[in-house]
């Protein structure tokens, strides 16, 4: 708890193998957060229908991003919906679920998000998310996760260009990875 910021805006960022990562990130959040926490939400998986849109954007409080044909636009918006609603993005830089369990390359929409602000990124890693729900089951089962939050990251002087974002996202793995190991 001691590596959250002590208020919001920031990001939350881990590796993603599972259905069940947003949800262990969000509970890890205090209570007292909880209108101003967002996961971050493929589209083309969590509103493409009705009633599971509803579901996302209602029950976990998600806001869409399409993976495909997602605009500068898209991405000011919500870039501007961090900084100045002091946001906490759950969200997961690899861009989909990984189906065998590994860390894949980070992308750079992280950096598009936070470069050149004072938006910290709080590194995280899940532990035991894949055994518990990986992308092929259609259940849950009991298994134990296990979550290292590190050492939040600033990027305040990294310019919000495609080599600033990339640094972001080679970065912030680097954070991910060192947590995965342990350190």
């Amino acid at each position: 708890m001691e590596n959250f910021p002590a208020q919001p805006p920031f990001a939350c960022i881990a590796n993603h193998s599972s259905h069940l990562d947003a949800l262990a990130l969000a509970a890890s959040l205090p209570a007292r957060w909880r209108d101003s926490i967002f996961p971050i939400a493929a589209g083309d998986t969590f509103f493409n229908t009705p009633a599971v849109a509803a579901f996302a954007a209602f029950i976990l409080n998600a806001l869409p991003m399409w993976r495909r044909n997602c605009g500068s636009h898209s991405m000011q918006m919500l870039r501007e919906r961090l900084v100045e609603d002091k946001s906490i993005y759950i969200l997961f830089p690899e861009g989909t679920r990984s189906r065998e369990g590994k860390l894949a390359a980070f992308k750079p929409g992280l950096g598009m998000l936070i470069a050149g602000t004072s938006v910290p990124v709080v590194p995280c890693y899940l532990q035991g998310a894949h055994q518990a729900f990986a992308p092929h089951q259609k259940f849950p089962r009991p298994r134990k996760i296990i979550l290292r939050i590190g050492k939040p990251i600033s990027f305040p002087s990294t310019k919000n260009d495609r080599a600033g974002w990339m640094e972001i996202a080679t970065t912030s793995q680097s954070a991910v990875e060192a947590l995965a190991l342990g350190s």
